[in-house]
């Protein structure tokens, strides 16, 4: 098919809408280079001469207001154009789907995000409004919702609607969906901002539940509940009700503006926020060669049906003296420890440890002076102490003058250790201190 390029500058690419009030196609703008979508206005058959001239008229004029907005919600109006005395608005093309689309595919939506959705088209009328630009046809169908997320309005003051459901009365030329359209409006044919505001609860109430408030099988059934019935109840409403109770009232006087309008549709939004997506954390990469150190095995890695042997009194006391099992250091045999409670008094160590069987040393003379105080004197040594240091002078035949023998190193200790330290006065010069001695 050959392409049809209008106003000299147009390229007609493809049909993507049709309308009651015409045609909308993509086009090519050839002098900027870019996309942009092209509206052909064509007033039904139907219409009276003077009729088909009047909507021509406000058309033309009413797209020319709209092209003075610049707002994010608002779909920009590029240029209008006359080609064979009808209209041609060059619009901003947006990749998107309808509201009504939307509905019809994936079903309502919820009122968090019909709340969303319902602060982007009042930020746009808001915009129109206080321009001088009446939408008059505010409906699902002229909602866009584009693949990026953005919410716009589209045809400003164009008067579409949908063969079939359409309504045109006098005085002023009412064009607009019966189910979408003010009650007043409806009557008497007045546009204005709060029918404006009254149709955009219209397309709340049926993004929440599927449905306008005033859904009838014809217009006429449709236009006879907006004179005589309330609106139909919206049981999936939720925290969006008061929104529509307050955009619905039917006296216009008494519905609410648009601060009041912001206000309740932003505490929907603030009191439901959505859930953030969890956070997933993702493992450290080990750097390549690097081998994980394997921990040595410990009682809980015991194999489960391996018995374990009971503890003894000696493995508690070796414990309590050389550490738990698995942090023991063998000390050399002849610099093994010896528990300072080998001084004291003979059986106060358990059967079983290292200096049983043992004889201690005793009190210095045996006369009940204070024994020999234990000082470290080095790994698996224990020296006299008392205040005397390095014990008595010896004797005459090499007593320590007490009649005792030298002092000597004492009999085999415990794992070959030896203990040091002044003997015993005893007859003979040999005290009990001597292993050997009796």
């Amino acid at each position: 098919m050959q392409q049809v390029v209008i106003a000299g500058r147009y390229r007609l690419l493809n049909l993507v809408g049709r309308g009651g009030m015409g045609r909308v196609w993509l086009a090519r703008d050839e002098v900027l280079h870019r996309e942009v979508a092209v509206k052909e206005v064509v007033p039904p058959a139907w219409l009276a001469d003077d009729e088909r001239d009047e909507v021509r008229l406000r058309t033309l004029r009413e797209a020319r207001t709209a092209a003075r907005l610049n707002h994010p919600n608002v779909v920009r109006v590029y240029d209008v154009v006359q080609v064979e005395e009808r209209p041609w608005i060059v619009m901003e093309y947006v990749l998107s789907r309808s509201l009504q689309t939307v509905l019809d595919t994936t079903g309502p939506v919820d009122p968090v995000r019909a709340a969303e959705i319902g602060l982007a088209l009042l930020s746009a009328l808001r915009a129109a409004h206080s321009a001088g630009v009446l939408h008059r046809d505010v409906k699902p169908q002229n909602v866009l919702v584009a693949d990026d997320g953005r919410v716009m309005l589209t045809d400003f003051g164009l008067a579409t609607f949908d063969g079939g459901d359409g309504l045109m009365t006098r005085p002023g030329m009412v064009l607009g969906s019966p189910q979408f359209v003010a009650p007043e409006r409806a009557a008497d044919g007045v546009s204005s901002v709060e029918a404006d505001l009254w149709s955009l609860g219209a397309t709340l109430h049926a993004a929440v539940e599927g449905r306008s408030p005033y859904a009838r099988s014809t217009a006429m059934a449709t236009l006879a509940a907006l004179a005589t019935s309330p609106p139909d109840p919206a049981p999936h409403a939720g925290p969006l009700r008061p929104v529509l109770d307050g955009l619905l009232i039917r006296d216009p006087r008494h519905r609410i503006r648009h601060d009041e309008a912001a206000r309740r549709l932003e505490e929907v939004t603030r009191a439901t926020p959505r859930p953030e997506p969890p956070t997933v954390v993702l493992p450290v990469p080990r750097p390549m060669g690097v081998a994980r150190p394997t921990p040595p095995p410990g009682p809980d890695d015991l194999p489960a049906d391996r018995p374990v042997p009971p503890r003894t009194r000696a493995d508690l006391d070796a414990e309590r003296e050389w550490g738990p099992p698995g942090r023991r250091v063998a000390a050399d045999a002849a610099e093994r420890a010896v528990s300072p409670t080998s001084a004291g008094s003979p059986g106060s160590e358990p059967a079983g440890h290292p200096a049983a069987g043992a004889r201690p040393a005793a009190g210095i003379g045996g006369t009940g002076r204070e024994p020999a105080e234990v000082t470290p004197g080095g790994p698996g040594r224990v020296v006299a102490g008392s205040g005397d240091p390095g014990g008595y002078p010896p004797g005459p035949g090499g007593t320590d003058g007490r009649g005792g023998a030298d002092p000597i190193t004492s009999g085999p200790g415990p794992a070959g250790g030896q203990l040091t330290g002044p003997g015993a006065a005893g007859p003979g010069g040999r005290g009990p201190g001597r292993s050997g001695a009796g």
